[in-house]
C-alpha cells in the first residue's frame, strides 16, 4: 500500500491542510458571523472572541499556507487550553467529556507547525523564490 499511495504524500498533505484549516476556520465565523449556522456574536475582545478570531484568521491562514507554522502554533495552543477549560472538568477522557475534536485538532496544528505548509501554499511558493 505505501508504494501505491505513499507516492502522493505531499498532495495528501496539502488537502489535509486544506480541508483541515477550513473546516477551521468555520468554527470561527459561526462565532463570530453566526455563518453557516447559529453563533453567538460574542465581544471581540473576550476569551469567547478571541478564540473565534484565532479559529477564523488562523484557519484561513492554515489553509492557504501562509505563515502556517505560527498559525498553527498558535491554532494548537489554542484548542489545548480549550480543551482544558471546557472539557477536562467534565472527566479527563476525551471522548466522555466531548473533547475529543479539539484533542485532535490541538495536535494536528502541532504537526502542521512542525512539518511546514508543504506544497500547494503560499509559503512553499514564497520559499522557491
Amino acid at each position: 500500500m505505501p508504494k501505491v499511495i505513499g507516492r502522493f504524500t505531499p498532495q495528501l498533505f496539502a488537502l489535509l491542510r486544506i480541508v483541515a484549516g477550513l473546516l477551521f476556520a468555520c468554527h470561527g465565523s459561526q462565532k463570530l458571523l453566526g455563518w453557516p449556522t447559529g453563533g453567538h456574536h460574542p465581544p471581540l475582545m473576550s476569551l469567547f472572541g478571541v478564540s473565534g478570531i484565532i479559529e477564523l484568521v488562523g484557519g484561513v491562514l492554515i489553509a492557504i499556507g501562509f505563515l502556517t507554522g505560527i498559525a498553527a502554533f498558535i491554532a494548537s495552543g489554542e484548542m489545548a487550553v480549550a480543551y482544558f477549560m471546557m472539557h477536562f472538568p467534565h472527566g479527563s477522557i476525551p471522548l466522555l467529556n466531548q473533547g475529543e475534536l479539539a484533542v485532535l485538532y490541538c495536535f494536528l496544528w502541532l504537526y502542521i507547525a512542525a512539518h511546514g505548509a508543504g506544497i500547494w501554499s503560499v509559503d512553499g511558493a514564497r520559499g522557491r523564490r
